[in-house]
């Protein structure tokens, strides 16, 4: 829907409400950070009216019980619309992209759950459908989405920009702070940034921290950008309001994954998330290691990622894509980029983790 509305002219978002309640553990009064996961997507809204998008498209799990809690979303007109399929569809896709066989049964009685309920505005089912007519039907259903959405007054609210003025660099961060760590992991394509970043994460979690985890990418979709080709803006923006959230639920720390072209995206985040200790780790690899990573996403190998631009392109276009990665990582090593700096060729997964969580950062999460 979001690619169809992409191609039609109508500058839109999207987000996976999944990707707005990492933070654990869990608060004990919102089992499965339904509420949690409503309030970041009325944080969001905000975000993306302020890009220019004049609607948002969500999609993600909900509570079975109680749907999608839209009294903490009210700055925007909120459609539901329930995706269903038939039992052994779901048994099917659920193992079927990888998910434990001893969980099945749980998803199945939440999929009862969710037939015997009436807080839908709408419902489709997608047994034996392709996507796209799955989509086709949302909008038929939900009587021709966004155009059939009630009106919303222009003169919401809309919180204050939160600003910083003098800092100018990521190491203006690492000065004496009472605020919490934020550990940023960047670099080129395919180097790693999403995998190592949330294994980072797990470890913090390990620890025993309440932490909070951010894919910097999957708050930016947000297109057309012509003025911002990055979608910086309008992530630092939800990045912001999504860290504020996740304070208020006892996050003590954050760890999040994005890219970074230069200094100046780097002061964009940084006056984004004032009063905090902002650490830049750049992880660096080589042609060989990048060219196999992106081909590996490519070809579905790898995590799905919602939104991944790399699923299911050409061969040509992969290998296109793997020398653009190749001089980004150039670019950024002559430019020094970062506070912290790992070279991950020839280095494992654990290995890469090692590295980071022996440097002085870690220490910081730990005992913040």
């Amino acid at each position: 829907m979001y690619t169809h509305l992409e191609r039609a002219g109508h500058k839109s978002g999207f987000v996976d409400i999944d990707q707005l309640g990492i933070c654990y553990p869990e608060p004990a009064w919102d089992p499965g950070r339904h509420c949690m996961k409503a309030r970041n997507v009325d944080a969001v809204v905000a975000g993306f009216r302020a890009a220019g998008a004049r609607c948002l498209i969500v999609s993600g799990v909900v509570d079975p019980a109680r749907g999608a809690h839209v009294d903490r979303i009210p700055r925007a007109a909120v459609t539901v619309c329930r995706l269903r399929a038939d039992r052994e569809v779901l048994r099917q896709r659920f193992t079927g992209r990888g998910g434990p066989a001893e969980l099945v049964d749980e998803v199945l009685r939440e999929a009862d759950a969710l037939d015997a309920s009436t807080f839908a505005d709408a419902c489709v089912d997608s047994s034996g459908l392709p996507v796209n007519e799955v989509a086709r039907l949302v909008r038929e259903r939900t009587g021709g989405w966004p155009a059939s959405a009630p009106g919303r007054s222009s003169d919401v609210p809309e919180p204050s920009a939160v600003t910083a003025a003098g800092r100018s660099t990521a190491s203006a961060q690492l000065e004496p702070s009472t605020g919490p760590p934020i550990l940023w992991l960047c670099g080129a394509t395919g180097v790693g940034k999403s995998t190592v970043g949330f294994e980072v994460y797990r470890r913090v979690l390990a620890a025993g921290v309440t932490a909070a985890y951010l894919d910097l990418d999957q708050l930016g979709f947000c297109r057309p950008a012509p003025d911002d080709p990055a979608n910086h803006r309008v992530k630092a923006r939800n990045t912001a309001a999504v860290w504020r959230t996740y304070r208020a639920a006892g996050a003590q720390c954050l760890i999040m994954s994005g890219p970074v072209e230069d200094e100046a995206t780097v002061k964009s985040y940084a006056e984004a998330l004032p009063a905090t200790q902002l650490t830049l780790c750049r992880l660096h690899a080589g042609r060989q290691h990048l060219t196999q990573r992106i081909m590996s996403r490519g070809q579905g190998s790898s995590w799905v990622q919602p939104g991944d631009p790399l699923r299911g392109q050409s061969i040509a276009r992969l290998l296109r894509v793997a020398d653009q990665a190749v001089a980004s990582a150039a670019g950024l090593e002559a430019a020094g980029i970062g506070d912290m700096r790992i070279d991950t060729d020839g280095l494992t997964l654990e290995q890469v983790a090692d590295a980071i969580t022996a440097g002085a950062v870690l220490s910081e999460l730990r005992t913040w």
